[in-house]
């Protein structure tokens, strides 16, 4: 801890997080008794801002704060060393404000890191393991996941590759650069846990810091070198005599051939933009591109611009273009439920960095109580209740809940605007498809006076505009598509051959599946990151889930090389109970009941992205390898 004045630590109190204030001090110093019962957050109060803490309980937690951190500089107090169980049950209960099982007690004390900066760390080494055996793991994408997986592999000393189709790092964060692209998860909880750098600029970071994020980490950690940029995988052959993988690929010099004895997919779910099916695309006469491979070259400052969609994308670009554009027309076929968060947009205060530099722990009880907030977050809102009368709105009382607090909050938004408001109050239940996040942007933007929101369905694209069906030419100098993703096609348009002769592609008649989202049957040693089923909805970060994914991966590798096997396979009959299970899982959940257009579902109405249940339940089954569940040769 830096030295300092008690100015400084005032004012840094001011900006301070408290909720997670309080339990950070008992952990430091041990003294159970800072956890003083009236300081409790309320937990219904929980998501709003200090936690719903009164004045008077803000102040008073300041001041108990103020003595500690300058007792601790000073010495008087030392940093005491990590609690017994018991002691951590009763800091993280009140964290909570809730009883907590027993059950969550080994995840959350991984996520707290206590005794480890990365206790996610592979426990074992090839070196140990197989110092002698020729074994290569080709990572497919040099994305957020392919760039964990190769840390992890390294850590483990297992060569690897790297192949990726881009010329830099980053997946999605270097793709996606349209204005205004940003995260909607806060970067302390949306960034590696053990590489959880406390010196973000904003709680929600752009684009472009998230992009320096993962290259900093990509050269620090030494994994530039293994990467092949420019290197697209066009199709993959499993050979049963080699016991491996045979790779074709497409580079800057031509086709090219190459060998693993392993493969992590790790490619995504969001990476392969959808343009719609409207008559006369290609007849516009002016600029038009998708909003995932944003033209730069494009000056929209003082044009008509069309922007059809109005999802996330969509919704993080039009307040930027709306500032300059002479014009701003948004087609929106199905309105966004939103969960207000005022900060959003707001750089991390001055005196809650200084916290998280000074106070010993802060940042990981901070992190740590983004994770709490959202490991299960409105994910009981979500289930549907199966005696709840009319579906077509909500699922259950507390879905009902939900969509009240939404509802509320888009009319007090669009209060002046009920012609407005009567467009973007969605008709189907909260949580059916992707919940936005917002801060009064989306309603500033559709009141200028230079925006339309349209919601008449389109007919065709003209060389001048769009035309509606009700016969409206909406003239337009600019197209932008902001019409999603191909979601459900995993892994197109590789094709890959597994054992027997199989095609995936044709396994899967377009509805994908994977057990635990990592693996499929009849294709050896090869593993999905972001697979089937792996999507979260409402609780959680995706960088949580893919590490999970991640640890489960290298084990499965450590069980090959500790084992001697060529290979494990997923067993069919594993595979498909599993399957079972979560689909009767998402039949359950709101996004699996409601009709609405979603990219939830593959085109068969299945549920082939979201996961159902608790991140528990995910940290439960990733935590090891059953070496039963595979076939082994």
């Amino acid at each position: 801890m830096v030295a300092t004045t008690d100015t400084t630590i005032r004012e840094s109190l001011a900006d301070a997080e408290l909720p997670c204030l309080l339990s950070t001090l008992a952990f430091a110093t041990g003294d159970l008794s800072l956890l003083k019962a009236h300081l409790k957050v309320d937990p219904l109060l929980a998501g709003e801002p200090q936690g719903g803490l009164t004045e008077a309980q803000q102040a008073e937690i300041r001041e108990i704060a103020f003595g500690v951190i300058r007792d601790l500089q000073s010495g008087t107090r030392t940093v005491a060393p990590a609690p017994d169980a018991d002691s951590l049950h009763r800091i993280m209960e009140f964290l909570m404000a809730a009883e907590v099982s027993e059950d969550y007690l080994p995840l959350l004390e991984e996520e707290l890191a206590i005794t480890s900066d990365d206790p996610r760390a592979p426990g074992w080494t090839k070196a140990n393991l197989a110092p002698d055996r020729k074994f290569t793991v080709a990572i497919i994408g040099a994305g957020m996941s392919g760039l964990l997986n190769a840390y992890r592999l390294k850590q483990a000393g297992v060569p690897f590759v790297i192949f990726d189709k881009n010329d830099e790092v980053g997946g999605t964060w270097y793709e996606n650069q349209y204005p205004g692209c940003r995260v909607d998860v806060p970067n302390h909880f949306y960034s590696y846990s053990f590489e959880n750098r406390h010196a973000w600029p904003l709680h929600y970071s752009p684009q472009a810091v998230l992009l320096e994020y993962f290259r900093e980490f990509a050269e620090f950690h030494g994994l530039r070198q293994h990467i092949r940029f420019g290197h697209e995988v066009s199709s993959m052959v499993w050979d049963e005599q080699q016991q491996a993988w045979v790779i074709e690929l497409k580079t800057p010099t031509g086709e090219s051939t190459e060998t693993a004895q392993a493969v992590i997919s790790a490619v995504g779910q969001l990476n392969r933009p959808k343009m719609p099916e409207i008559e006369g695309m290609h007849s516009f006469a002016g600029p038009s591109f998708h909003s995932a491979e944003w033209d730069k070259s494009v000056d929209y400052s003082g044009k008509r611009v069309v922007i059809i969609g109005s999802g996330a994308s969509s919704a993080q670009i039009c307040p930027i273009v709306a500032q300059t554009a002479k014009h701003l027309t948004v087609f929106q076929r199905t309105p966004n439920w939103f969960f207000p968060f005022a900060n959003y947009h707001d750089k991390i205060a001055p005196g809650l960095q200084w916290m998280f530099d000074n106070v010993p722990s802060y940042r990981k009880w901070y992190r740590f109580l983004l994770f709490w907030r959202g490991a299960e977050g409105v994910l009981p809102a979500c289930k549907v209740d199966p005696s709840w009368p009319d579906k077509r709105l909500s699922v259950s009382q507390l879905n009902l809940e939900l969509r009240t607090l939404l509802e509320d909050y888009l009319k007090a938004e669009f209060a002046d605007r009920p012609d407005l408001a009567e467009k973007v109050i969605p008709q189907y239940p909260p949580a059916s498809k992707r919940i936005m996040v917002d801060n009064g942007t989306w309603a500033k933007t559709l009141k200028r006076d230079n925006v339309s929101l349209n919601t008449v369905p389109i007919e065709r694209i003209t060389e001048k505009g769009v035309l509606t069906t009700d016969g409206v030419l909406h003239e337009a100098d600019i197209i932008v598509y902001a019409t999603g993703f191909y979601a459900h096609r995993f892994l197109n348009p590789m094709k890959i051959v597994g054992r027997g002769g199989v095609e995936l592609h044709e396994k899967w008649h377009g509805d994908a599946s994977a057990y635990l989202g990592i693996t499929m049957p009849d294709f050896p040693n090869f593993f999905f990151m972001y697979g089937p089923n792996t999507n979260i909805v409402v609780n959680g970060s995706i960088i949580w889930f893919s590490e999970r994914e991640a640890n489960y991966i290298v084990d499965s590798i450590g069980t090959i090389l500790r084992n001697g096997l060529g290979s494990i396979d997923c067993k069919q009959a594993v595979h498909d109970r599993y399957k079972e299970w979560v689909d009767a899982g998402n039949k359950l959940m709101v996004w699996g009941v409601s009709t609405v257009n979603s990219w939830y579902k593959s085109p068969s109405g299945r549920v082939a992205q979201n996961w159902p249940y608790s991140l528990l339940e995910f940290w439960e089954q990733t935590r090891s390898t059953n070496v039963e569940d595979y076939v082994t040769t």
